[in-house]
Formats: structure tokens, C-alpha cells, sequence
């Protein structure tokens, strides 16, 4: 295998490697496990769930632009990336201590350390998703980036396969095989699903050892001393003149919107289920399953499509795609599918929910590898790091906005149905401001 080829199989084991936190962690076992068994009770936990997340993005998004301009301008991405991975592990290793029926101060350490982990996680992207450029020529890059979110995919399908298979116990202490979990691991005490954290980070710490050794950073112009004060400048020059790249700042906007609406679908979605159908880990499990490997497909075609005709058709198609889940998501429950009634005994509110989970991965994968390309034609490429700390600013600085009116939502209604509602309006307004970005981008601007 070429250099050339080996760096883009290291980039794409990093996005292997990072997925079961969103997968096992974030979406499909540990958040309805919280909310479900740690938390006094579902409802109180969703809106635990939904401030730890706020806080969670606005730590990343106050921090991100800034350490990435200081990258660009020190070099030693990997170092970086190093440093952002122990968090990653840490965060999640300590997940092993969400008992069932927690005490309070234990509730906020599982809190604590869940975003301490997801922060990781989410710096991690910024500086991976800044390599993307140098792998391979501009058309490419589409192709590049859906194959790597196809791949990230497939590996959360697997873990998630592993986890439900050997570890995670339903209500009758069993397995999906319907055996006791592995190690000796207490059913009673819920050992098994609590055994997600620890499984993630050993997932990550093996899986991602390609990115080290194969993903060398490209020579760059020795700047001198001075990086965190060069950096610093050049990041408050871009802000200056950020509203004079119509383009970007509208896509920025954009992806603002549409990236904390769908955030908020992988965040609430396994507790939604867990509390309104009533569903088991177990169910919600393949539920992971379906949407994982629907989402692979996807992405692996979108990426072709971005490649084709460019990411902001592809980006369009699937908000409108993830509107129409919210809508079937709002008007779902177990006494009605489309606000028609259906028998207590039916099971069309499973299966519209199980094409849900198949839709969200198509849309929701394929919307995010398609996101990235898109930046990478409207950022300044001498400063990609940078640009990719201010699409995660983007993507942060509000990203309280979706947890806490779903927080706020299903707190006001004590309804969990009602309290996604928030996230159709979000998806449509991401949809208007791009109407106003370049498919393209816009000639560069120097602004340090």
C-alpha cells in the first residue's frame, strides 16, 4: 500500500475508531440506560441529559477556534490529537460507575465524566477533519470523506453488535443471544450495559493506533516563535471579517442550525424510545443496529454524490429528509402513528420507529460527511485547522439551543413526544440560510 493510500486508511480509522461514543454512548445504550436506571426517573433524566450536553457544547465551542488557529500556526496536530484522546478514554472508562438508582453525587460524576470524554471527542474532530485537504485533489474529497463517516458507521454497527450480543443484559438479565453477560459481569447490577464505557475506550485505544503511525502531518513553513500570540491574532482577524464572506458566514449559520438539530436527534433518540415506546436496551440496540448499517450505505453513496455534484445539493436533500423523521417522530407514540389512533396492541408504532432509525442514519451520516467537504471549499487553506475550530464554534456555540428546548420542552409539557418538537424548526431554518452559501466558496480573503 502507497503513503498516499495509507494515510487516507489512518484518517479513516480515526473515524472508526471515535464512533462507538456516539453510537454506544451517546445515542443507543448509555444515554437511555441513564435516564432510564441512574436517574431518579425518565423524564427528569432526558433534562439532565439535555444541560450536560448544553455545557458540553459550550465548553467546545469556546475553546475550539482558538486552539485551532494556535495548531495552524505550531504544528504537532498529533500531539494535539493525543491529548485530546486521553480525555476520550478517561471520560468514558469512568461511565463504569453509573449504578442503577445512583445517589446524587454520583449522578453528577457520571455527568462530569461523560462530557469530559465527549469534549475529547469533539476536539479530536476538529483536528482530524483539518488533515482532510491534504489526503487527495478537491474532487475527491467527497469520496474520501463519505467512505471515512461509511466506515465510522460500520464500526459503531459492529461494537454495537458485540455490546448487545455479550454485554448489555435486558430486563430478564440476558443478553441478545440470551446469555448471561460475559466476565462474571452482575446482571443485577447492570454490570453488563455498564461495561459501555470501558468498552468504548478500549475499542478507541486499539482502533486508532492506524491514525498514529500512518497519518504523518504534511511539511508546513517553520513559523517561528510566537505561535499562541500569532495564532490569537489571526483567529480575531478572521472574526473581524467574517461577516464579509457572505458565503461562509452563512453556511456557518447554516450548519449551526441543522448540525444541533440533528445532535439533538442522536441524543434524545434512544431515551424517546426508552420512554415513550417503552422499549428494552435491547430493542433500542437494533434499532443502533438498522440505522448504523443503513447509514453506511448512505454515506458511502452520498459521498459518490458529493464527488459528483458537489455537497450543498446532497446537504439540502437530507434536511428535508430529517424533517419528515421529525415530524413521523412527533406523531408517533404508543397509542398513535401519523396522530391516527392504532390499538393498544399494535405494533406500527415499532416499526414506523425502526424506519425512523433507518432514515436518521441515511440522512444523518451522509448530512455530516457531506458538511465537512463543504467547509473545506469555503475555509482559507492555510489556516484549515482553524477553519474547522470555527465550523465546531458553528456547531457548538448554540448547541445548547436544541437540549435545552427539548430540556425545556418536556419539562413545561411532561410529555417526552412534545419535547423534540423544537428540533423541526431548526432543521428549517438551517435550510433558508443556504440559500445565501456558495457551492463553491468564495475567493479567499486575507485577514491576519
Amino acid at each position: 500500500m502507497g503513503s498516499e493510500r495509507k494515510r487516507i486508511w489512518g484518517w479513516w480509522a480515526f473515524d472508526w475508531a471515535n464512533q462507538p461514543y456516539n453510537t454506544l454512548l451517546l445515542t443507543f445504550i448509555f444515554a437511555p440506560y441513564f435516564a432510564a436506571s441512574v436517574a431518579p426517573d425518565p423524564v427528569s433524566g432526558q433534562a439532565m441529559w439535555g444541560w450536560m450536553l448544553a455545557i458540553s457544547g459550550l465548553l467546545t465551542a469556546f475553546f475550539a477556534p482558538i486552539l485551532g488557529a494556535i495548531a495552524d500556526n505550531s504544528g504537532r496536530k498529533r500531539l494535539w490529537i493525543l491529548l485530546w484522546s486521553v480525555l476520550y478514554v478517561s471520560g468514558a472508562s469512568a461511565l463504569w460507575w453509573a449504578t442503577p438508582d445512583a445517589t446524587q453525587g454520583t449522578i453528577l460524576l457520571v455527568l462530569v465524566a461523560f462530557s469530559v470524554g465527549l469534549v475529547g471527542l469533539e476536539y479530536g474532530i476538529v483536528f482530524t477533519n483539518s488533515v482532510l485537504p491534504s489526503l487527495a485533489p478537491r474532487a475527491e474529497l467527497g469520496r474520501i470523506s463519505g467512505t471515512g463517516w461509511a466506515l465510522g458507521y460500520v464500526g459503531g454497527l459492529v461494537s454495537l453488535a458485540v455490546m448487545l450480543a455479550l454485554l448489555a443484559e435486558n430486563d430478564a438479565g440476558v443478553t441478545m443471544l440470551g446469555i448471561a453477560p460475559l466476565f462474571g459481569l452482575d446482571p443485577d447490577l447492570r454490570e453488563g450495559t455498564r461495561a459501555v464505557g470501558p468498552f468504548a475506550a478500549l475499542w478507541y485505544i486499539i482502533f486508532v493506533i492506524p491514525f498514529f503511525l500512518w497519518v504523518k502531518e504534511p511539511p508546513t513553513p517553520r513559523k517561528g516563535p510566537g505561535a499562541v500570540a500569532r495564532g490569537l491574532r489571526e483567529l480575531k482577524g478572521t472574526l473581524r471579517a467574517l461577516p464579509t464572506r457572505r458565503s461562509l458566514f452563512a453556511y456557518l449559520g447554516s450548519s449551526m442550525l441543522y448540525r444541533d438539530a440533528l445532535n439533538g436527534i442522536y441524543a434524545f433518540g434512544g431515551i424517546y424510545a426508552a420512554g415513550v415506546l417503552q422499549w428494552t436496551i435491547i430493542q433500542i440496540g437494533v434499532f443502533g443496529i438498522l440505522a448504523a448499517a443503513v447509514g453506511a450505505v448512505a454515506c458511502w453513496f452520498g459521498g459518490k454524490l458529493d464527488s459528483r455534484f458537489g455537497p450543498k445539493p446532497v446537504i439540502i436533500g437530507c434536511i428535508l429528509l430529517l424533517i419528515a423523521v421529525c415530524v413521523l417522530l412527533v406523531s408517533t407514540d404508543r397509542s398513535m402513528v401519523l396522530f391516527m389512533p392504532v390499538e393498544a396492541s399494535s405494533q406500527m408504532p415499532d416499526i414506523i420507529f425502526y424506519i425512523c432509525g433507518g432514515l436518521i442514519g441515511a440522512g444523518g451520516g451522509t448530512l455530516q460527511a457531506a458538511s465537512r467537504t463543504m467547509l473545506v471549499r469555503q475555509a482559507n487553506p492555510e489556516r484549515m485547522t482553524e477553519g474547522f475550530g470555527l465550523y465546531a464554534l458553528s456547531g457548538k456555540v448554540l448547541s445548547f439551543i436544541a437540549p435545552a428546548l427539548i430540556a425545556l420542552a418536556t419539562t413545561l409539557t411532561g410529555d417526552q413526544r412534545l419535547g423534540v418538537t423544537p428540533l423541526i424548526g431548526l432543521f428549517a431554518l438551517g435550510l433558508v440560510l443556504l440559500l445565501w452559501v456558495k457551492p463553491e466558496g468564495e475567493p479567499e480573503f486575507e485577514c491576519a
